[in-house]
């Protein structure tokens, strides 16, 4: 775990740790993955970040992406679908 060099950072590990920030969950087909980007402190910082996100793994070749921003706390940061 990095350590926390700024009150900004401080916020976005508290808000992360009762699951009210805001994250990029991105979904692709192939290969069968949903991944999660942030935490962020609100959905326009999010958002300022989601295309960077999509173009990374479009640079990949992943196929199908579709990405939106939530409120949520993600066990993991990679899901694989294991049923492929």
């Amino acid at each position: 775990m990095k350590p926390l060099n700024s009150i900004k950072d401080m916020l976005a590990s508290f808000l992360s740790m009762n699951g009210n920030s805001w994250w990029v969950e991105v979904t692709t087909a192939k290969p069968s993955c949903t991944y999660y980007f942030g935490p962020f402190q609100n959905h326009q910082e999010a958002e300022m970040m989601r295309p960077a996100y999509i173009e990374d793994l479009e640079m990949e070749e992943a196929k199908e992406i579709q990405a939106v921003i939530k409120r949520c706390k993600p066990d993991e940061l990679t899901v694989f679908d294991e049923q492929l």
